[in-house]
Parts: structure tokens; sequence; C-alpha cells
């Protein structure tokens, strides 16, 4: 028999690799444009009612992105499972369980801060009339919260199983959801009473079930996922598990509220400085939120990937893994730079008439933004991809403490000095935000490159978690 090509566990990791974050990635982008579909329906209601759902969701996505990151554990923990021991139907059974169980626990105190969303807006200065348009809008799309986060959990076990088509195909089928119940529940269509903007957020929440049903049918219906059985013995308590999915998990979802959270501060500095900023600053990041979908897609599927090898106690395994989804992180976000700094008025003109006089201050400023988003395009991908591959060697405390300094010590620090004490302006807001995501994938990146001399690669990555029954 002829030796194996050495080359072959590349190319072999490369195909893994890019079957789980190619259809991650498309699900990411899918998941953006339903935000943008919401946006579209709502825009047709008035200003009034576009400024109130824009204030209410600040509050609901970071809530949301976080806790997914809590209960995304799961992907670090199912993976290890499967590469220790395949197929591992009751250990995973469990953990899927547990991180249900974290959804329904976690999202029901996540309601709980929405439920407050009118006096929060008030204390923050809003009018008391966007106060009551967004406290409104909020006691219905709160109702959403636990089905998107337990959706959640469902992606990251179909996803961690070999099945990340689902994601896609799910994602696709709930765009449909929320705009025909955007079109019948806002305006009256359909025969559907004209609920205004509380249509667009029950149009939401029967998306996020809907969403959730549709997993729960996959699941059922694929033989590879229906053996695990993931719905049985749903009252069973796994105390190691549920810890260890909070052990991993918590640093996670802390480290998306400092992420998430240093781009609102950003869009408050830019309020300070004016309108055409904030207007600028706006679509910049809206540019550059689409294209970090596909390195973050990329870094989900280095945690899966990372997770088997572990699991597997197969450091150079490891290796390739996470070295595999670098290369593809790079490469797509030197592209997405390139198209920044060439052709950016073409990434502009589906937002903006950009050749229309009135627009020019905006597209000129907006055309500067992205200029400095193009030079941290590299550390975006670079720092989400090598934090995916950290998680799946389930190391999340201390890139968490790397994600607080480097957005808010470093990056906010001086967004907001360059910003508001220069005459960098709205250009300094964004070269400190550079600045904390360039830091961020340095640091991230030396951890991944030391692995071995930190120990991470000698930890158990089934600790504490003997077998129960169930």
């Amino acid at each position: 028999m002829p030796a194996p090509h050495p080359l072959s566990p590349w190319r072999d990791e490369f195909a893994a690799t890019l079957r789980l974050a190619g259809p991650l990635a498309a699900a990411n982008l899918l998941q953006m444009l339903t935000y943008a579909i919401d946006v579209m329906f709502i825009a047709r209601l008035g200003e009034e009612e576009l400024a109130a759902s824009a204030l209410a969701v600040s509050i609901y996505w970071v809530l949301g992105w976080s806790l997914t990151g809590l209960a995304g554990a799961l992907a670090a923990v199912a993976s290890a499972e499967l590469g220790a021991r395949a197929p591992a139907l009751r250990p995973i059974r469990r953990c899927v369980r547990m991180a249900l169980w974290l959804a329904v626990i976690a999202g029901a105190g996540a309601m709980a801060v929405c439920a407050l969303t009118e006096p929060i807006m008030l204390a923050t200065g809003q009018s008391p009339r966007l106060a009551t348009l967004a406290g409104d809008y909020m006691a219905v799309l709160l109702w959403s919260m636990i089905p998107m986060i337990a959706a959640g959990v469902l992606r990251s076990f179909v996803s961690t199983l070999g099945r990340p088509i689902f994601a896609a195909i799910i994602t696709a089928a709930g765009i449909g959801v929320n705009a025909l119940g955007n079109y019948a529940l806002i305006f009256g269509n359909l025969g559907a009473p004209a609920l205004g903007l509380e249509g667009a957020a029950w149009a939401t929440v029967l998306t996020s079930l809907a969403v959730l049903g549709a997993y729960v049918l996959a699941i059922r219906l694929d033989p590879r996922l229906h053996r695990y059985r993931v719905f049985g013995f749903f009252w069973r308590a796994d105390v190691a598990r549920l810890r260890e999915l909070l052990r991993i998990g918590t640093p996670i979802a802390l480290t998306i509220v400092a992420e998430a959270g240093v781009f609102s501060a950003a869009a408050l500095l830019m309020g300070r400085l004016g309108a055409l900023p904030l207007a600028a600053h706006t679509l910049a990041l809206q540019i550059a939120s689409f294209a970090f979908q596909v390195p973050f897609g990329i870094g989900q599927a280095a945690t899966i990937r990372v997770g088997l090898h572990f699991g597997a106690g197969d450091p150079k395994g490891v290796a390739r893994a996470g070295q595999t989804a670098l290369v593809l992180a790079t490469g797509f976000m030197m592209t997405t730079a390139a198209a920044m700094l060439l052709v950016p008025r073409w990434l502009l003109a589906p937002y903006v008439e950009t050749e229309a006089p009135a627009n020019a201050a905006l597209v000129a400023l907006t055309v500067q933004f992205l200029a400095v988003a193009a030079a941290f395009q590299l550390s975006d991908g670079v720092q989400v991809v090598a934090a995916g591959a950290l998680r799946g060697l389930q190391d999340t405390r201390v890139p968490m403490w790397i994600a607080l300094f480097s957005y808010w010590v470093v990056g906010f620090v001086l967004a907001a000095g360059l910003g508001l004490g220069t005459p960098l302006a709205g250009l300094g807001v964004w070269l400190g935000l550079a600045a904390g995501l360039t830091c961020t994938a340095a640091l991230m990146l030396r951890r991944w490159h030391r692995r071995a001399p930190l120990g991470l690669l000698a930890a158990d990555p089934l600790r504490g978690l003997a077998a129960s029954p169930g």
C-alpha cells in the first residue's frame, strides 16, 4: 500500500473546515438580512417608530447575542466528547439538554431586563415618547428571547454533528416567515390586524418560534441527529455538565458584551460629533459587519474542528485545524479589505445614491471610515478565528480578559481621545476601534501559538464529566 501523501491531512482539514464554515457563514449573512428586512418594514411607519425600535433592539441583541454565546459553549464541549469517544450518544445528549436548560434560565433573566426597557430609556435621557414606543415594542419582542437562544443551541448541535447546512436552510426559511409576518401584522394585510410597530415585534416572535420548530423537525427527521434523542429525559439534571457549560460559556458571553459594547459606545461618541459622522459611521459599520460574518462562521467552524482534535488527544490535528481556519479567514478578509480600498462607492451604492450632490459629504466621510475598516479587516478576521480556536481548547477565561483590555483600555480610550480631543474627530474614533481590534488579534494569536507551553493541550477536555444516566 502506498504511503499517504504528506499534504493529505491538510487537504482533508481544509475540506472539512470549508464544509462547516460555508453554511455557517451563509447562515450568519442571512441572519443579517433578516434584521435588514425588519428595518425596511419598520421604516415605512415613520422616523419615531424606527428610532424606538433601534433603541429597543440595542438592548435586545446585546443580551440575546451574548446569551447565545453562553449556550454556544455546547460546540466546544460536544465536539470534545465526539472526538474522544464518538458517537458519544449519551454524553452529547446530556450536553444538549443542559445547554437547553441554560437557554431557558438565562433567557428568562434576559426577559426580565428587557421588561425594564422604558425606564432604561428614560434614565439614559431619551424622550418620553420614544421611551414609551420602545417599551411597548420590547414588551412583545422579549417573548422571542428564549426560542432564539434555544435555536442557537440546536444550531450548535447540528453543526457539531456535521449538518451545518441545516443552519443555512432554516435561517433562509426564517427570512420568508419574518417578511410575511411583517407584511401582514404591521400593515394589516392578509386578513391580519394592523398592529404597527408591535406587529413587527410579533413577526419576530413568530419567526423565532418557527426557526426553533424547524430545528426540532430537522433533528427528528435526520437519522444521524435523531439517534442522539436530545429531547429525551429533558427533566433530568446533569450538574457537572451544566457547570462546565457555565465555566466555558460565561466568559464567551462577557467577551461578546465587551465587543458589542465598545461599538455601541463608538456610536455614542459619533453622536456627540454630529449627525453626519454618526450616519457615516452607521453605513461603514454596516458594510464591515457584513464582511465580518464570514470569518465569524470560520471561527465557529474552528471551535468544532479544534474541539474534535482536542477531544481525540491529537495536538497535530489541533494545530492543523487552527492554522487552516486562520488561512481561510485571512484570505477572505484580504479580499474585503481590497474592495473597501478600491471600490468603496460600489459597496455604498445599495445604501445611498453615491452620485447625488446632497450625499457628497456623507459619501466622502464614509469612504474615509471604510479605508480604516480595510486596515483592520485582517485584525478582525484573525481575532475572531483565534478566539474560536481557543474555545475549541475550552480556553475562554483569559481570552475574555484579552477582549476586555483590548476593546476598552486600548480601543475605547483611544477612540474617545482621538475622536473628541483631536481634529481627527470621527476618523479618530475609527482609528481607536482599529487599534483595539489589532491588539485583540495580536494577543489572541500569541496565546494560540503558545498553547503548548501554556498547558492548554495538556488539559483534560472531559474533566468532571462523569457518566450519568439518561
